[in-house]
């Protein structure tokens, strides 16, 4: 940043090394983006593997844990799947297992819902709300959509990279 401090649960995110910078995204941040990113060679569930293998998993804990995964976002009927196969809500739970698998603190969601339709819009909206409270991770959401936000606690919007308002969700 040009000023100021970027801390995720208390480290400061500036002052890390770059080998403890890929470390930090590897284990501690997921990422869920517009365009998906699944590898079109991969089925669905060697598409939710990759992080962990990359992380050193074996086999055998790696395909449960992606199952595991796939089950809770609503696909593991997919898990043989190649990107191409699957429509764009399905690839979209692949992507949101991908991130959640290796049991990041933050998840980074960029246009979640901004290449699906408003019926898999709202499905995977709802998705990531539960998911983020049931595995207790912070979502951070980037949106030009003003009703994803419905599932924010807080929102901040930007104009010419200023904040201009923060509001808080009303606790039910």
């Amino acid at each position: 940043p040009d000023s100021g401090s970027i801390q995720l649960n208390g480290m400061e995110l500036t002052r890390l090394s770059p080998d403890d910078k890929t470390l930090l995204r590897r284990n501690r941040i997921g990422f869920v983006f517009q365009f998906f990113h699944l590898l079109p060679s991969m089925t669905a569930v060697e598409n939710v593997e990759l992080p962990l293998q990359l992380n050193g998993f074996k086999a055998a804990e790696r395909n449960r844990l992606a199952h595991e995964i796939l089950k809770q976002v609503g696909v593991d009927h997919r898990s043989d799947a190649f990107p191409r196969e699957m429509s764009g809500g399905e690839m979209q739970r692949v992507a949101i297992a991908r991130a959640l698998v290796v049991k990041p603190q933050l998840l980074l969601a960029d246009e979640p819902t901004g290449n699906l339709d408003a019926k898999s819009g709202d499905a995977i909206l709802n998705l990531l709300e539960s998911l983020s409270e049931l595995h207790e991770v912070g979502l951070l959401m980037v949106t030009h959509q003003p009703d994803t936000t419905r599932i924010c606690h807080r929102t901040l919007h930007m104009r010419d990279g200023k904040i201009v308002e923060s509001t808080q969700r009303a606790e039910s």
